[in-house]
């Protein structure tokens, strides 16, 4: 323990007291011998800016958790599905639109195949869903298609999963803002001309939801979530009301509707509208990506929460698809500004402009906005996992104050914005880039699967390998579809991207393995005790506190210590020795006469000709360069002082035999080293 008992004796003969010193007792919690856990004071900044940025992260984020408290922040099932399925749920606002928007080239009469490629996606959606809650059962901690492809494939397929996924995540949060406002656009065409700040102002409120942690985002995002649910099955059970009472007027044209066309219905034009409405699937692995958000126990809960995503999703799709047939809805003019199909879908079941209507299209816009917390919980859920494997920065496995992934929310918050503005906030732009990625992990995992089952041989793994199989044919199948009909569109680019970021996974690991190559020690070794001289260099810009007090430092270290004086001006140079010699005795100077006004290749030249003096049967010593640092008072202060010395220690890092030591010199008392301000002494570097 930090501290101990002092003595003290009384004023009475044989009184005596023990004082117990505990100086660690607001810092530190003391758990064993030579053991302590920091407490919350010992976080706290120091600075009057560091103070003001923690108040305002407290205001934004909430004050911060400790990791013992991870477990209060998992989610029950409730939670859990507003936040993990907000993408595939909302999904359903704008997929029916794009079957329709596919089809309508055809004619009127090629509108109702729409219901049927959506029970056709329904299904699939099933088959899915139900692959994925094994995945949720046989991988606890999470990954999804990653850690299924890694395990049971190849390490490639694994990451050729997570780019697809990592590409899909950073889509969903541009496709579901983009359709966010369209939604209000809908509603108010005026909204159309400020998408881009809209934009911009949304996923910056997300972005601060979510690093607030789970169980607070999961307290903002609930609430919109099950309101766009709940009217969206109240517009389908009035729709199927009407339909079944024969009582449905279709709506009349909308000025801004597409023109019928007079294609003929090809093969071609079904698989586009079946890859169209495909977008609906996206969102689904989110579940198997965050199994340890759940409350215990966790796969359960996960498994049991992407059965109602899965059955929830397909009777919105499905019925809405229906209701928007039997109204005989034609989406819009793709940039007319005009109202979306789930809007004159509400329009027909709640009457234009209705209290309700105006209440399900806020409802929407906002679950499109959420829509991209499923993305923002499961991104940087997967780049930790990747970091974790060292296929990432390590960065993206830290957890910031609220125990949230801050560096993976951030970064997909900036790709995301960026994207956005580079396709101008048009989501038909954006969709072709979307749901490749998803079928590509559909796939990878399925396949991993089926492989899992076959060498588990656990009870009944026979059906479990037969779901999965025909999950993956059927997944893979929509892939090569999803591809054919939409790689000219702009697919391509997430075909060119995968390679680059499975590329540059790779390359992340090489370089990690290669620097734990060289830092590894051999189990057994004992560490001998150091047998190499060292020597001192104290790079000085003339003489003042703080390089004396690097020198002390320096004498500290070795008994071979010189310091070097770089100086395009001779006569400095010798006012700068005459004080030297008479105040630092028994240190030698070097000067350095620098006729091209050089500061760091001058000082390294002489490390290098002192390494080339040294006899060469020794050997070579470690050079201990001590730099100077004056500590200024106020932030910008530090533009003054130490850009010197900055530049020597940027260029001395990484050389070889060479220890780079900073001595910060931080205002002590003028007394110690005399009142009086001496002509010879310099500003420091």
């Amino acid at each position: 323990m930090i501290g101990g008992r002092r003595p003290l004796k009384g004023r009475k003969i044989a009184d005596r007291r023990v004082r117990v010193e505990r100086p660690h007792a607001p810092y530190f919690r003391y758990t064993g011998p030579g053991q302590l856990v920091a407490k919350r004071a010992a976080s706290r900044p120091l600075t009057p800016t560091g103070r003001f940025v923690e108040r305002m992260k407290s205001v934004l984020i909430g004050p911060p958790l400790m990791s013992e408290e991870e477990i209060g922040e998992r989610l029950p099932k409730k939670k859990a599905l507003a936040i993990f399925s907000s993408d595939a749920i909302s999904s359903s606002a704008y997929a029916t639109e794009e079957i329709l928007r596919i089809l309508i080239v055809a004619g009127a009469s090629a509108l109702v195949l729409s219901i049927e490629i959506s029970i056709a996606i329904a299904i699939l959606l099933a088959v899915v869903s139900v692959s994925y809650r094994q995945v949720c059962r046989a991988y606890p901690s999470g990954g999804g298609a990653y850690a299924v492809a890694r395990e049971n494939l190849a390490p490639v397929f694994g990451l050729i999963a997570a780019a697809a996924l990592l590409i899909d995540y950073v889509m969903t949060v541009a496709v579901s803002t983009a359709s966010a406002i369209q939604q209000i656009q809908s509603v108010v065409p005026e909204a159309y001309d400020f998408r881009i700040g809209i934009a911009f102002v949304s996923i910056a409120l997300i972005t601060v939801g979510n690093l607030r942690g789970l169980r607070e985002s999961g307290n903002i995002f609930a609430v919109p979530t099950y309101l766009f649910a709940g009217l969206a099955l109240l517009i389908v059970v009035i729709g199927a009301s009407r339909i079944l009472q024969g009582t449905v007027t279709p709506l009349p044209p909308q000025p801004q509707a597409e023109a019928l066309g007079t294609q003929a219905l090809t093969l071609f034009l079904l698989l586009k509208a079946f890859a169209g409405g495909s977008v609906a699937l996206t969102g689904v692995e989110a579940i198997a990506n965050g199994v340890p958000a759940f409350k215990p126990p966790e796969s359960k809960n996960a498994a049991n929460t992407m059965t109602a995503m899965a059955v929830l999703l397909a009777i919105l799709f499905v019925g809405i698809t229906i209701v928007a047939h039997a109204y005989e809805i034609v989406p819009s003019v793709d940039g007319s500004g005009g109202p979306t199909v789930v809007a004159l879908v509400a329009t027909a079941a709640f009457g234009a402009f209705s209290p309700l209507f105006v209440l399900f299209q806020v409802a929407t816009a906002l679950i499109l906005f959420l829509a991209a917390n499923t993305s923002f919980n499961a991104f940087p859920r997967l780049a930790a996992i990747l970091a974790e494997d060292r296929y990432m920065p390590r960065q993206f496995a830290f957890r910031g104050d609220r125990l949230a992934y801050s560096w993976g929310i951030i970064l997909l918050a900036a790709i995301a914005f960026g994207l956005l503005v580079a396709f101008d906030g048009d989501t038909h732009a954006l969709i072709p880039l979307y749901s490749v990625g998803v079928f590509v992990c559909f796939s990878l995992s399925q396949g991993g699967m089926v492989r899992h089952w076959l060498g588990a041989r656990e009870p009944g793994w026979w059906w479990r390998a037969g779901v999965n199989a025909v999950g993956g044919l059927m997944t893979l199948v929509v892939l090569l579809v999803v591809l054919s009909v939409k790689f000219v569109d702009g697919a391509y680019l997430v075909v060119i991207l995968i390679p680059v970021q499975v590329a540059i996974f790779l390359f992340i690991n090489r370089q990690y393995a290669s620097s734990s190559r060289q830092l590894a020690i051999e189990p057994g070794v004992v560490v001998p005790i150091p047998h190499r001289q060292e020597r001192v260099v104290v790079p000085i810009a003339g003489l003042n506190r703080a390089v004396v007090q690097a020198v002390n430092v320096g004498r500290s270290i070795g008994e071979d210590i010189r310091a070097v004086f770089i100086s395009d001006d001779p006569d400095e140079a010798v006012v700068v020795r005459d004080h030297w010699d008479q105040q630092v005795p028994g240190v030698p100077l070097v000067v350095v006469e620098s006729p091209y006004r050089a500061l760091v290749g001058p000082l390294l030249a002489y490390l290098d000709v002192l390494d080339r003096a040294w006899p060469p049967d020794k050997e070579a010593p470690i050079t201990f360069v001590v730099l100077p640092e004056y500590v200024a008072r106020n932030w910008w202060e530090r533009i003054l002082y130490n850009q010197s010395a900055k530049r020597l220690r940027t260029t001395l890092l990484g050389r070889p035999h060479t220890v780079v030591v900073n001595v910060p010199y931080r205002r002590e008392e003028p007394d110690v080293f005399g009142r009086e301000h001496d002509p010879g002494m310099r500003d420091p570097y």
